[in-house]
C-alpha cells in the first residue's frame, strides 16, 4: 500500500527535510506541503490524504489545536522541538511523536509503524462485510451476521473491538475501531470518544458529558469529539 502524506510545518529547511525523507521512502507518497495549519485544512478537504506530519509551534493555529479540530483526521506523526507535548499528542491519538533534529532513521522507524498501521487496517477492511442496513464480522471462527440496528454502541479493545447489542451478548472481533468507523453510516454512528462509537438512533439520555444507555453503562464524551456530538445534540434534542 502507498500512503498518501502531506508535510505542515511553517519552518522552510524542516519543510524540505520531511519532503526528502518522505520522498526516499519507497511506501510514501508526497502529495501536498503545508507552511500553516490553514494550507493543510484547505487541502485536506479536497483531497485524500492517509498521514500527516505536522509541525506544533506553528502561528495563527498551532499543530495540536489544528488536529484536535479535525473531525475525520489523517493518521498523525508530530515533527517538533518540544517533548513536552508528547503525552497531550498521544491523547488525540497520534500515531507517533518524533523530535527535531529528525534523522532520516528516526523517521523511518515512525514510517514504518504507519505502514504497519495500514497494512492491518487494509486486510481488517478486507474481512469486514457491510450492507445498507447490516454487517458481517469473523467472530471465534464463524461469519456473524449484525443488524445495524441492534447495535448500541461499539467498544475498542486494543486489536479487538467489542460490539454490544440490544438484546444479546456482546460480539468480539479483531478489527480497529477506525476501520469499522470507516464503514458505518455516518448519518446513524458516531465517534464520541478515542474507545466508543455510538447508535445515535439508540441515544436516549445524555449527563454530564455522558451517554447513558442504561444504570451500568456510562459512555464518556471525549474532548475532541464534543463540537461534533453537540452538534447532533443541537439538532435532535428539544432544549
Amino acid at each position: 500500500m502507498i500512503i498518501k502524506c502531506i508535510a505542515i510545518d511553517d519552518e522552510p529547511f524542516a519543510l524540505q527535510q520531511i519532503k526528502s525523507y518522505i520522498e526516499k521512502t519507497p511506501f510514501l507518497e508526497l502529495v501536498a506541503l503545508c507552511q500553516s495549519a490553514f494550507e493543510a485544512m484547505s487541502f485536506i478537504a479536497n483531497n485524500e490524504v492517509d498521514l500527516m506530519f505536522v509541525d506544533i509551534n506553528m502561528p495563527d493555529i498551532n499543530g495540536m489545536d489544528f488536529v484536535k479540530s479535525l473531525v475525520n483526521k489523517p493518521q498523525i506523526i508530530f515533527t517538533t522541538a518540544y517533548s513536552e507535548y508528547a503525552i497531550e499528542g498521544f491523547k488525540v491519538d497520534a500515531m507517533d511523536y518524533i523530535l527535531k533534529p529528525i534523522s532520516y532513521s528516526v523517521f523511518l522507524k515512525a514510517a514504518s509503524k504507519a505502514k504497519t498501521w495500514f497494512d492491518l487496517n487494509q486486510k481488517q477492511s478486507e474481512t469486514l462485510q457491510t450492507t445498507q442496513d447490516c454487517l458481517f464480522v469473523k467472530s471465534d471462527y464463524k461469519l456473524v451476521k449484525i443488524l445495524l440496528s441492534e447495535i448500541k454502541y461499539i467498544e475498542s479493545a486494543n486489536e479487538y473491538i467489542q460490539i454490544h447489542l440490544i438484546n444479546d451478548k456482546p460480539i468480539t472481533t479483531l478489527i480497529r475501531l477506525k476501520v469499522i468507523e470507516e464503514q458505518l453510516p455516518k448519518d446513524k454512528f458516531m465517534r464520541v470518544h478515542r474507545s466508543f462509537i455510538v447508535n445515535l438512533e439508540r441515544v436516549k439520555v445524555i449527563e454530564r458529558s455522558r451517554i447513558i444507555f442504561d444504570q451500568k453503562v456510562y459512555i464518556p464524551i471525549g474532548d475532541q469529539y464534543k463540537d461534533n456530538f453537540q452538534a447532533f445534540v443541537d439538532k435532535t434534542f428539544l432544549v
